[in-house]
């Protein structure tokens, strides 16, 4: 009797057609994914190993700032920064010294103690952006700045600002610079030979008086004081004593200045007896003379020869006199 062996749990023909057919398939999807894959990968400007790379940095980035937040969470950081403190503190790296330059008005332990507020600190965890912001808060402070000098000292370089007036206020007499900044508080002692303005705003018109001042140059160092008057117009009092009563609006009063200096110059009006010269009116110069009732009127000039025309009722009549008229 001849032995047959018959294997039972084998696959049929049906079952390894079946398996064939799905490899195939699996073969056929692989093969597809795979010329997808390196169409994309062309597209690219990176290689598949510097994209590789790309992701991994991505991954660690990930993974830092993850651990940087959970070192957060735990106090980590603000225990190294203590620990760099210290180390910086043993190796001398403290502020202990302010070297200050630049100025000249301000009074410099201002600038102490707004710099030493930070003593004993660790020169790295100086803020020497603070440190200028509050400094830019003192009205003498145009600009500064402040650098560390290691190991242990703080420069500050101050730019101050430039007094040019003193504006008169109701109970005290205040230090401008160009742009109408208040200062300090000065005695009369110390305004004595400045600019002195007067007059509701006035501190706020220095510039535009300036660029008045600037039509006649011959006229700004023969100036005492300047009065503002009704947000308006100038009146202008020379060292002489005399007032110089302007016009409205900046293109007349610029012109009644430059006329006024042109007589000046041909005629000698300042230190003469006229103690007031009205020029409001625009055809029209009133000059007041002490001990007249009458003002010396005259048309307003309009040639060179005119100067000599205003001029001649003052010079002909020496001891008239005049009353201040307005």
């Amino acid at each position: 009797m001849s032995g047959r062996t018959i294997k039972r749990g084998g696959k049929g023909v049906r079952r390894a057609a079946a398996a064939q057919g799905k490899a195939l398939k699996v073969r056929s999807a692989k093969a597809k994914t795979g010329s997808l894959f390196d169409t994309v990968m062309s597209w690219l400007p990176f290689s598949e190993a510097q994209l590789h790379r790309i992701f991994l940095a991505m991954i660690l980035g990930i993974v830092a700032v993850g651990a940087w937040m959970a070192a957060s969470f735990a106090g980590i950081p603000a225990l190294a920064r203590d620990q760099v403190a210290v180390f910086a503190h043993d190796a001398g790296f403290e502020l202990h010294n302010v070297n200050v330059r630049g100025t000249n008005n301000l009074n410099e332990l201002k600038i102490y103690q707004i710099a030493l507020a930070d003593r004993n600190r660790a020169m790295p965890f100086v803020d020497v952006q603070a440190v200028r912001a509050r400094l830019l808060e003192l009205s003498w402070v145009e600009d500064a700045r402040v650098s560390r000098q290691l190991p242990d000292t703080l420069v500050i370089d101050v730019v101050e600002r430039k007094p040019v007036a003193v504006a008169q206020k109701a109970d005290r007499l205040m230090l401008i610079d160009k742009d109408g900044h208040e200062l300090e508080v000065v005695s009369a002692e110390r305004a004595r030979g400045k600019l002195l303005l007067s007059g509701p705003g006035a501190g706020r018109q220095v510039a535009a008086l300036a660029e008045l001042l600037d039509a006649a140059p011959a006229m700004r160092p023969q100036l005492r004081s300047a009065e503002w008057v009704g947000n308006r117009r100038w009146n202008l009092t020379f060292k002489t004593g005399q007032v110089l009563a302007l016009p409205e609006g900046k293109d007349q009063s610029s012109k009644a200045l430059m006329t006024f200096a042109q007589l000046d110059g041909r005629n000698r009006l300042l230190g003469g007896k006229a103690v007031a010269f009205d020029m409001r009116a625009p055809d029209r110069i009133y000059l007041r003379v002490p001990g007249r009732t009458d003002p010396v009127e005259q048309p307003a000039p309009k040639a060179a020869e005119t100067a000599k025309a205003v001029a001649k009722p003052v010079a002909a009549k020496p001891a008239a006199k005049t009353e201040e008229k307005e």
